[in-house]
């Protein structure tokens, strides 16, 4: 075991602060990573606040982690010290199952979250807001050169996240695509599906980052909470992606889509959404949910944003910052997501 600089919640609801946390030493399989850059994702403050059930604690978040391979296991083929790599929402499944062999590890029933999750060897598993991260080869990926390393962490879990149901439900060339919500999901979204050759639609609650949402690539942007802009817009759309957080009205979004269109929610609500069956299945509509994707899937997803020159909007910081990064987050006061320079904790 060896320890390393860490931000760190101390308990639940608790404001975060500077620490360290043991790692395991490098195992056959393991890869040591020197960890640059760590996305703040709105996920880290649900868990780290206990808002999505207990937690052990002390619990260092972070699952959109950038750094650099400094030491592989006696085993671990697959990277050399020097390698620029990233770490998403996992570290860990079973590898057994049907879900693991078709390369769906994230819906492993035995699935490790990078941070707050039962390890392998029985501790608790600590996130990239830190100096140092011991990670199973498997669940490393490759950063294509090209990519900027720090608009690039996002998309370890808010790139994946929208990149899975865009590819999965065929945004392309003659498809209309509606992004739900510009915020940090939501802006990346825009920019794959602009570059998978869909025609873009931006819905937000109102009209204030329009300028954002036409330069990322979008051709339209409507109000959801103009009635009249959402009722001219019936029957229009292929395929929406809702990243929406707060309560919303399903039937009125599947009203949107065409004959067999699909939304997909990859946003997760505080209570259950009422779902009218007639607005369901009158158009043969489908609705669907997201979370994210394999590994495999992942890597496809890098290098295809490294093909295209997509990173996420950031803005960085240092670990001093997070508490009140965390706070702007809330407050939907960043465009659009937070990284922090976690080389500045040694």
């Amino acid at each position: 075991m060896f320890t390393t600089d860490a931000v760190a919640a101390p308990a639940e609801g608790a404001p975060l602060g500077i620490t360290s946390v043991a790692r395991r030493d490098v195992g056959p399989h393991d890869v040591l990573i020197d960890v640059a850059y760590c996305g703040i994702c709105h996920t880290d403050i649900h868990i780290v606040r206990g808002e999505w059930g207990p937690r052990s604690y002390p619990l260092v978040p972070g699952h959109e982690i950038i750094g650099t391979v400094v030491a592989v296991g006696a085993q671990a083929t697959r990277f050399s010290p020097g390698d620029r790599v990233g770490v998403g929402c996992m570290v860990g499944s079973c590898g057994d199952c049907a879900s693991c062999r078709s390369g769906q590890e994230q819906d492993c029933a035995a699935r490790v979250g990078t941070y707050g999750d039962p390890d392998t060897d029985g501790t608790t598993t600590q996130g990239g807001y830190a100096g140092r991260i011991v990670v199973d080869q498997h669940f490393v990926l490759r950063i294509p050169e090209g990519l900027d390393p720090a608009g690039a962490a996002p998309l370890l879990c808010a790139g994946i996240t929208m990149y899975s149901p865009l590819r999965r439900y065929g945004a392309g060339p003659g498809k209309k695509v509606a992004v739900i919500g510009l915020g940090g999901l939501g802006h990346i979204g825009v920019k794959l599906a602009v570059a998978m050759g869909a025609e873009v639609t931006v819905l937000s609650q109102t009209l204030k980052k329009r300028e954002d949402g036409i330069r990322l690539g979008a051709t339209d942007y409507h109000a959801t909470g103009d009635p009249d802009a959402l009722a001219g817009l019936g029957g229009q759309f292929d395929l929406m992606i809702s990243t929406l957080s707060a309560p919303h009205d399903l039937a009125a979004l599947l009203s949107l889509l065409t004959p067999g269109g699909t939304l997909v929610t990859v946003g997760i609500p505080p209570e259950p959404l009422a779902l009218p069956a007639f607005a369901l299945i009158m158009g043969r509509k489908t609705l669907a949910g997201s979370l994210f994707g394999g590994i495999a899937e992942t890597q496809e997803m890098l290098d295809f944003c490294a093909a295209h020159g997509i990173t996420a909007d950031i803005e960085v910081i240092t670990p001093d910052a997070i508490n009140t990064a965390y706070d702007r987050v809330l407050a939907s006061d960043v465009r659009y997501r937070f990284v922090i320079d976690t080389a500045t904790l040694s």
